[in-house]
């Protein structure tokens, strides 16, 4: 049996005449199929995207019980247009991951900042300045810190807290790394200052506000041991420091503790923001139109193929299908066509075309259905569930104990959640009609209209004092200590003394406040008031181990300064003020941090004894403790003369 091979070109001139009179006959006929069949498939795909919103019985079970779970069994447009912009705490899971990553970043950060007694002798011999002069340094890591609250606040607002703590870990071992070639203490302002400073605040508000937007009723929990990283790494730094100064020089140790600082920016990436329930709902929809696409896809690819096999085996043409054949790509697939002189590239071009408009029309067809849903893209939305929208952000005890998140939490979340942008009316605020530019999340925790609240004014003027004392002592304990006669490296574990002791005084202090039977006020008062005397009466203290016993009350006491602000204030003003009282406290505190330390450093270059100096800022601990004291007897006076709404008691404000 022989076989015969035919060519492009020989099957073209035997055959030609031949189909020359079928083509015109049938070339009407078959245009009138292929326009049929095109509405059909016109029809198909806007009945397909009409109906992205129903069950697709080719979904996986995992994707149907999620979309059961986001929509609570609603289908119609209406209802899923409801669907939450602000993200639900899962309360676990990944929130785990975020609580490590805030852990370390609190044993870097803040072993850092509170390591910096260890390099006051230094600086001191490296540059020949007083004790003033040098302390200046030591106080605007921590101030500036503190004062790029508000700022950091927008940031984080806007481009979520990875990005702000990646950006901020880079900005703040920058600082460190330059201040290796400072030539004298105005550069180390600038640079180890105010630079690294500026970057601490960048990474510090992150770490706090992402663990509250992972948890909600293990906040209180989350919270603490997030915290607790800051007097561990107060306890590692000190001695670690001291090392590196002994073995490196000043310099080497900075540099070594700007690459550390680097690390915080993989902390940083750990904090994955959340999806709200609309976002993952949107993702849920374009999966299943992704899955729709391709079903449309085949069954396109088979009908074109339908349409030309008969075309193909038409007489003289059997043979030919043995021929080199070209492969056209498109959206919805690939069209396998003869490589015959009739297929010009002109067909092609309109084959591609044409499928593209399919392609087009699909997409088209599913606008109405997401925009029927409310559904935007999830860049336009950020803003709008950012961290800071929660005004329970900073609170740190447990929701337990806010009255309506256990009686209602829906109306709880509701009151609780404010979209930036419309925080409130501008007319009621007088922040926005002095600075009416500012970012909302700025005017709103720096509405000074609320230092017209006397309960609020006396704590500020408290918190105050409070923080011109707080970070002097962990500048001038190891010095203090080498006044006395003690080695460098006993002197600078003082500071580790202070640190556990204050790690141990966070958690006692964060689990005693949850405790109902505890008035929080005045326990909060009374460890500031014992604090302060502790820490006045350290010129009494001659021998190492009474200047141990000192550091270690003045670390435990302290430690509820630190957890107990954000639910006194919550107790004193309600939960709905939080955001903005907490934002002007960071102010006062960074100010009065910039002063501290600076004051007592100049009191002992007079006296040349830090008895006068520790004396002072003890008594002003003390009497930031006394004076809050009075502060039932103000409330009283106010709530009798303004009255207090049910809404104030609901949201935690005590009568």
């Amino acid at each position: 049996m022989t076989s015969k091979t035919f060519t492009r070109d020989s099957c073209y001139d035997r055959d030609a005449k031949n189909m020359e009179l079928e083509d015109v006959n049938k070339q009407s006929k078959e245009q009138e199929e292929l326009k049929i069949d095109d509405d059909d498939d016109d029809d198909n795909l806007n009945q397909n995207a009409q109906n992205v919103t129903q069950v697709d019985p080719l979904l996986d079970n995992d994707e149907k019980e999620e979309e059961s779970r986001l929509t609570n069994g609603r289908q119609s447009h209406d209802d899923l247009g409801m669907l939450s912009d602000v993200p639900i705490p899962p309360d676990g899971g990944w929130g785990w991951m975020i609580v490590l990553a805030s852990f370390f970043i609190h044993v870097v950060a803040d072993g850092v900042v509170y390591s910096f007694g260890v390099f006051l002798p230094e600086f001191i011999d490296q540059f020949g300045g007083g004790r003033a002069d040098t302390s200046l340094l030591g106080s605007l890591l921590p101030g500036i810190t503190l004062l790029t609250g508000p700022v950091s606040s927008v940031l984080t607002n806007k481009y979520g807290c990875r990005a702000v703590t990646i950006s901020g870990a880079f900005v703040a071992s920058l600082g460190f790394v330059i201040s290796i070639f400072a030539p004298n203490m105005i550069f180390l302002y600038f640079s180890f200052g105010i630079i690294s400073g500026f970057g601490l605040g960048l990474i510090y508000l992150p770490a706090i506000v992402s663990v509250g937007f992972y948890f909600e009723k293990k906040r209180a929990f989350a919270t603490g041991m997030a915290v607790c990283g800051s007097g561990f790494g107060t306890f590692v730094f000190a001695p670690f420091s001291r090392y590196l100064i002994d073995e490196y020089s000043w310099k080497g140790a900075v540099l070594i503790q700007a690459g550390l600082l680097l690390n915080c920016a993989v902390c940083g990436a750990l904090m994955r923001p959340l999806e709200s329930p609309r976002d993952k709902y949107e993702k849920l929809l374009r999966h299943r139109k992704e899955k729709q696409d391709r079903d449309i896809e085949a069954k396109n690819n088979r009908k074109e193929s339908d349409q030309q096999q008969p075309f193909l085996k038409k007489k003289g043409y059997k043979k030919c299908l043995k021929s080199p054949s070209i492969t056209v790509t498109s959206s919805h697939g690939s069209v396998n066509m003869l490589q015959e002189a009739r297929f010009t590239e002109e067909d092609l071009t309109k084959v591609v075309k044409k499928d593209a408009a399919k392609a087009r029309s699909a997409d088209l067809s599913l606008r109405p259905a997401r925009s029927q849903l409310g559904i935007v893209s999830s860049h336009s939305q950020h803003s709008l569930h950012g961290p800071l929208s929660r005004k329970d952000i900073f609170y740190s005890a447990s929701l337990v104990n806010i009255p309506m998140y256990t009686s209602n939490h829906s109306l709880y979340v509701t009151s609780v959640t404010s979209i930036p942008g419309i925080l409130r009316d501008d007319t009621d605020t007088a922040s926005s009609a002095v600075c009416p530019s500012l970012p909302p999340e700025v005017r709103e925790m720096l509405d000074f209209s609320l230092l017209k609240d006397k309960v609020f004014l006396l704590f500020v003027i408290s918190n105050f004092f409070t923080s011109v004392g707080f970070n002097t002592p962990f500048i001038f304990f190891p010095d203090r200590a080498m006044q006395e006669g003690i080695k460098k490296y006993e002197a600078s574990f003082l500071l580790s003394i202070i640190g556990i002791a204050n790690t141990i005084g966070r958690v006692v202090f964060g689990y005693i406040a949850d405790l109902k039977c505890v008035n929080r006020l005045y326990l909060y008062n009374s460890a500031l008031t014992v604090c302060g005397l502790a820490t006045a009466l350290n010129a009494l203290c001659t021998t190492y181990p009474l200047l141990a016993i000192d550091a270690a009350v003045f670390g435990l006491l302290i430690g509820a300064y630190v957890t107990m602000t954000s639910p006194i204030l919550v107790d004193l003003l309600g939960l709905d003020k939080l955001t903005n009282s907490f934002g002007l406290l960071l102010l006062f505190q960074g100010l009065a941090t910039l002063m501290g330390p600076p004051i007592a450093g100049g009191v002992f270059d007079e006296t040349q004894s830090y008895g006068a100096s520790f004396g002072i800022v003890g008594s002003m601990i003390a009497v930031s403790g006394i004076m809050l004291f009075f502060i039932p007897c103000v409330q009283r006076h106010v709530q009798k003369k303004k009255g207090m709404s049910q809404m104030d008691v609901d949201l935690g404000k005590k009568i």
